[in-house]
């Protein structure tokens, strides 16, 4: 009788054992099921500027907004047609494209500023001899085939009195710019927290023309986050669930450098860790610079950039600013 009632006992235990397992279980399902599939797609390979992204992923950010989210490369038909289209409910663009996007009626939205200040410019080998837009003059410069890029490049050279008729311009298509420079290529755009911070590390001694230092309106704001018109006007929650795990993905990554590399070089792992490290290290006082908060845009730095593209015969029409970004959903300061 006693050997039965132990294995009674025993079994109650086992079965009760069992029965929690079973319940934890349906609850971790339950909860990953109320979790709301997201999907982020990037403007180009990982890097630097989307590491709030990764460090909201790896943080559990995202999670606690309710949301599972899925960071995906772009295809062929690229982010901002992904995100307008809804393929993907969110994504990074830059402020240029937004703004030739609304132009031509395609609903994407800003939502959020990577990073505040425009961080590029024109670089080149400091033996290429060019200290000066005018200096561009008799050189190559290589690029993706933009009409932005033959206009912004007149007019910094016209400052000094000269032309973009006087460069070559090739398209150098996928070829990196420090094989293309070595190639036949002088001088290309770059984003110096990335090619510029490589550059360093190579011991390659670069002249760095930044656009800001020419022109005002060309201190755009580039990589910016998307959505589409219907997600803010029909599910603003989500998108502002979203922009509050993000935000505190960069200001993890502001606060905490080095960390955020290295959570983004677990994320990707063919990355390189010195030169993960090294942007990060350069790029994360800029993300939010001197703005009172992460991702807080400015409807001037809209309007200057779009009179610039207007007045360089780069847009149709005017752009409606107010439309083509939004600082709603950002977190309360």
């Amino acid at each position: 009788m006693k050997k039965i009632f132990i294995l009674v006992i025993g079994m109650l235990l086992f079965l009760t054992a069992c029965g929690g397992d079973n319940e934890n279980g349906a609850a971790e399902e339950k909860n990953t099921e109320e979790l709301k599939d997201i999907t982020f797609v990037l403007d180009w390979t990982p890097n630097t500027n989307h590491t709030g992204l990764y460090v909201a992923k790896d943080k559990g950010y995202f999670e606690e907004e309710g949301l599972n989210v899925e960071i995906v490369m772009p295809g062929e038909a690229g982010a901002d047609q992904t995100v307008a289209s809804g393929q993907a409910e969110f994504g990074i663009s830059a402020q240029e494209a937004v703004t030739e996007a609304r132009v031509q009626d395609i609903p994407i939205v800003s939502i959020a500023a990577v990073i505040q200040h425009n961080t590029s410019g024109f670089a080149a080998p400091v033996d290429k001899g060019i200290k000066s837009p005018a200096d561009f003059a008799g050189k190559t410069y290589g690029g993706w085939g933009a009409p932005v890029e033959a206009a912004v490049i007149d007019s910094l050279m016209k400052q000094e009195d000269a032309s973009v008729e006087d460069v070559n311009i090739i398209n150098m298509g996928n070829t990196d710019f420090f094989t293309a420079v070595e190639r036949d290529v002088d001088f290309a755009w770059i984003y110096y927290g990335w090619t510029g911070i490589e550059a360093e590390l190579r011991g390659i001694q670069l002249d760095m023309l930044y656009l800001t230092d020419y022109s005002e309106k060309l201190d755009y704001y580039t990589p910016v986050i998307t959505t589409n018109e219907e997600m803010i006007e029909n599910d603003p929650d989500t998108v502002r669930a979203l922009t509050a795990a993000v935000t505190k993905g960069y200001e993890y990554a502001i606060d905490n450098p080095s960390e955020a590399a290295d959570i983004l070089m677990e994320a990707v792992p063919d990355l390189d860790p010195e030169l993960v490290q090294a942007s990060q290290e350069w790029l994360s006082p800029k993300y939010q610079d001197d703005a009172s908060r992460w991702g807080e845009q400015q409807a001037e730095v809209w309007e200057n950039y779009a009179d610039w593209m207007l007045e360089n015969g780069l847009l149709e029409k005017e752009l409606d600013a107010e439309s083509a970004f939004t600082n709603e959903f950002l977190p309360k300061e």
